[in-house]
């Protein structure tokens, strides 16, 4: 089984930042691959950003490239996003996630059904 626990969000005005994390625990070695994904009200999930963790390499949405970093801590089993520039758009609960297989490559990093691991997510809400 796996465990994921997200915080860090809240709300903060438009330009603001915020940093989310999330805490894995349980067999999360089973998939080289952990991402963000957020759910905005009458909106379907949607993949943020994605990091294979062996290899340290990203994968962005178009509308989060350049003002979010994925990034992770192995030796404390534990994922970030470093939000920058945010926009009122980005307010959504945003869930972190285990991937589903093994490893992942592009854009099917960033397909919900490539994850079988969810967290209960974090709210973020930002203001103009």
């Amino acid at each position: 089984q796996v465990q994921l626990v997200e915080s860090g969000g809240g709300s903060v005005q438009a330009r603001g930042s915020l940093r989310l994390s999330c805490a894995a625990s349980g067999r999360t070695y089973g998939s080289n691959f952990m991402g963000w994904f957020r759910q905005a009200p009458g909106k379907e999930r949607e993949g943020v950003a994605a990091i294979r963790r062996s290899y340290g390499s990203t994968t962005y949405a178009d509308s989060v490239q350049g003002r979010f970093t994925i990034s992770i801590d192995n030796a404390k089993n534990t994922l970030y996003l470093q939000m920058n520039s945010l926009k009122p758009e980005d307010t959504a609960m945003y869930y972190c996630a285990v991937g589903r297989y093994l490893d992942c490559s592009g854009d099917y990093c960033l397909r919900e059904r490539s994850y079988g691991y969810w967290g209960q997510g974090t709210q973020v809400n930002v203001s103009s």
